[in-house]
């Protein structure tokens, strides 16, 4: 078993998503031809988005570096980026079953109506093996590490459930989808204290600028793509130590700025690949529980939230916290990570954000700011833990991407940055049987009035349309 579910993986989120959704798409109904169409598109959105983010490596990278020698900016904890966290995820005993325990619970929590999301989101189940895998290794059980994932996966599920009418109403075209992923919805219980927060600041309400704001008062300023290369031409700028060698590498400190304004222009053209692959799937499945289950409206699809971080203020704050959050891993006392591999993860902090601070640029900023400064110390605190796994997973498996070097502790800013995270395991490892009952408790009580909203929301969705049949005859 596993074995084959490391295959599966194996095949990459850009080969199992066309095979998941085509699979789906006949399941509700939908012609072969037109279910092999959404899931390819979908599919090559996923390349599309490898595509434009290995660019954004391969170009931010060694300028980071050349900055990094340059200033003598080494930290004690190396960024071995997601790729690392997602092997040493999939290649513990946690990881190798994940799949299938996740699915169970994801269907027992839908019969019981704990949940109303339908993950099918199985790339990013790495999330939950991650957690689990680095309880396994810090505790030596695998009963702990699959505690910490479940306790993981439900919470997930909760959040999801939670903010998906927020995350409906505030994106266009995603009716009936919600974002289980754990990274993303960590981050959004601090996105609503710390927006509720900044409303009561007076003055607050004047700095209401969003996206289309910034363009009409700043003009080509307000641009994603211009701002892009801004940051870029200015990262280049600073790989120079002095005025004469800025001089000679002017076509490469444009070139730097150029590839920046790239990604910052792909990836809104990729992200509508998904949508347009997800749009017939997501309304034949709503019809189809409408027709034929009574008394299971209401459903989401819980996909990536890949689908959504090409919105504008994700860019542009995405692009700001680069430069700001490398500046803050430096002067933190205290912190001892560098983020560099990690950066092209920043994208994914803010799906679940915006529609808390209603896409308001100076909010979201804030918001990143705090959790960017909050996630360099549970990176920092982690280290050891995932250092001990990778390892282990390394000397089985030889993989390089897990390779730490001599005198270095590993890390990485997705997931390791992700509060949910951090406090599942300083509750399971730290504080053992009185932590993991704090959870279970925790847990349980969101599980209960999670259901109480959805029997609710089912109740009053049943007596609406009954109103409406009876004004109709």
């Amino acid at each position: 078993m596993e074995e084959a579910f490391k295959y599966i993986i194996g095949l990459g989120a850009a080969v199992m998503m066309p095979i998941i959704f085509t699979i789906l798409g006949l399941c509700i109904g939908i012609k072969f031809g037109d279910a092999l169409k959404s899931g390819l598109r979908v599919g090559v959105g996923f390349v599309g988005l490898s595509v434009i983010t290995a660019l954004l490596t391969s170009s931010l990278g060694p300028a980071l570096d050349t900055v990094v020698n340059l200033y003598d900016l080494q930290l004690h904890v190396f960024d071995m980026g997601w790729p690392a966290a997602a092997a040493v995820a999939y290649n513990t005993a946690v990881g190798a079953l994940i799949i299938p325990v996740c699915l169970c619970v994801n269907l027992v929590m839908l019969f019981t109506k704990a949940t109303r999301t339908v993950n099918i989101d199985l790339w990013n189940y790495w999330h939950f093996a991650f957690i689990g895998g680095v309880i396994y290794f810090a505790s030596d059980s695998l009963a702990w590490g699959f505690f910490g994932a479940i306790i993981c996966y439900v919470l997930t599920l909760i959040l999801a459930d939670m903010t998906a009418k927020k995350f409906q109403d505030f994106y266009d075209n995603m009716d009936g989808i919600s974002i289980p992923q754990p990274f993303c919805a960590g981050f959004a219980p601090f996105a609503y204290i710390i927006n509720r927060g900044l409303d009561c600041i007076p003055g607050m309400k004047r700095l209401n600028i969003d996206a289309e704001g910034m363009k009409n008062r700043f003009g080509i300023l307000g641009e994603p793509l211009f701002l892009g290369v801004i940051v870029g031409v200015g990262i280049g700028c600073l790989t120079c130590s002095t005025w004469s060698e800025m001089v000679d590498n002017i076509p490469s400190i444009l070139g730097l700025g150029i590839k920046m304004g790239a990604v910052m222009e792909l990836i809104p053209r990729v992200t509508v690949l998904f949508i347009e692959g997800l749009k017939p799937i997501s309304d034949a499945t709503r019809s189809l529980i409408a027709r034929k289950f009574k008394g299971a409206e209401g459903l989401n699809i819980g996909m990536s939230p890949a689908l959504v971080i090409g919105h504008p203020t994700t860019l542009v704050v995405s692009l700001l916290l680069i430069p700001v959050t490398l500046l803050l891993a430096v002067l933190l006392p205290g912190n001892q990570f560098l983020p560099l591999a990690s950066l092209a993860g920043m994208f994914y902090v803010f799906p679940l954000v915006l529609p808390f601070t209603n896409g308001n640029v100076v909010k979201t900023f804030v918001v990143g700011l705090i959790m960017m400064t909050l996630g360099l110390y549970l990176v920092t605190d982690l280290a050891p833990w995932f250092t001990l796994a990778a390892k282990d997973v390394y000397a089985a498996t030889g993989d390089s991407a897990v390779a730490i070097p001599e005198g270095f502790e590993g890390g990485s800013l997705d997931f390791a940055s992700s509060p949910l995270a951090w406090i599942i395991f300083k509750c399971t490892h730290a504080f053992k049987w009185i932590g993991a009952g704090v959870l279970v408790l925790l847990t349980m009580g969101l599980v209960w009035w999670n259901r109480v909203l959805i029997i609710r929301n089912q109740k009053d969705m049943a007596r609406d349309g009954s109103t409406r049949l009876e004004d109709m005859e």
